[in-house]
């Protein structure tokens, strides 16, 4: 099994913007710049960059937690689902997020280690200052 990947990233908006963010799907595409497709609802199916990324909701606790089975679509049938928790908080400057995502396959471990700075924090930056506060 693989270490759990851990990130903790700060914005000047709230947690509740940052939630929303994530979990609507017309903000979680515009945002990332990649069309998704999420529920707002645990057990919904979602998908992100363009199917990419796969899985369902197994938990929501609105503006402070998402948990969710989490998967890549070039991983092998045999790699398990991964687990991923993101949590909101509020910081003096706005809000953070807080991702441990686990069982990721060692394979992918760099590589999902790396996108969620590229694919997520990274553009999500440039969506805020884009939106203003």
């Amino acid at each position: 099994m693989t270490k759990a990947i851990q990130q903790s990233v700060e914005f000047k908006v709230s947690p509740e913007r940052l939630y929303e963010t994530y979990i609507d799907s017309r903000k979680h595409t515009a945002a990332t710049g990649a069309k998704a497709k999420l529920g707002s609802r645990v057990g919904a199916a979602f998908t992100a960059f363009d199917g990419a990324l796969k899985g369902k909701n197994l938990l929501l606790v609105p503006d402070k937690m998402i948990v969710q089975a989490w998967r890549a679509d070039h991983w092998k049938d045999s790699d398990g689902d991964s687990i991923l928790v993101i949590t909101f908080t509020k910081t003096a400057k706005g809000g953070r997020v807080d991702l441990v995502h686990a069982n990721v396959p060692e394979h992918d471990h760099r590589g999902v280690t790396e996108g969620w700075r590229t694919y997520y924090w990274q553009p999500w930056r440039a969506y805020f200052a884009k939106q203003g506060k």
